[in-house]
């Protein structure tokens, strides 16, 4: 797996503050006590999606990366066109029940439950270089099952 290039991708240098700006805060979401940093005013300014993708890809471009896994379903909307980017594979990661064929399974705690995510049991192999993108940190539930996976 590719290693991250620092705490907040979205952070520093790799966002303008204008790009900050439209990130909205939703309080109490998915539950009290939680401030949800709301990233589809982003994704709405054409502009500004495409300054967050050309500063992911940046990151990454010329470290080899096979395959960007991605978790369903907003993590896709960041890392396919970063796949497309890279030139690399894009993997989903799906809910229970969702993925046509075989698949490897991890369940995990989030902050308000649990759930269960799967990959096709032929979507990486041994020697891929991974990057693993997904819209949202909360608990680090999510990325460490994907992780496992």
């Amino acid at each position: 797996m590719i290693p991250a290039p620092g705490p907040g991708i979205l952070s520093g240098e790799a966002m303008t503050s204008s790009i900050k700006e439209l990130i909205r805060d939703v309080p109490d979401f998915p539950k009290k006590g939680i401030l949800f940093k709301d990233i589809t005013t982003v994704l709405a300014d054409g502009a500004s999606y495409r300054q967050v993708i050309d500063s992911l890809a940046s990151r990454y471009q010329g470290q080899g990366v096979d395959r960007v896994v991605a978790v369903e379903a907003r993590g896709f909307i960041l890392g396919a066109p970063l796949a497309y980017r890279l030139g690399a594979g894009f993997v989903p990661v799906r809910k229970k029940g969702k993925l046509p064929y075989q698949t490897l399974q991890a369940t995990y705690d989030l902050e308000y439950g649990n759930d269960t995510l799967e990959i096709h049991i032929d979507a990486l192999v041994k020697g891929h270089r991974v990057l693993v993108v997904d819209d949202l940190l909360a608990t680090g539930g999510t990325v460490s099952a994907v992780i496992d996976l």
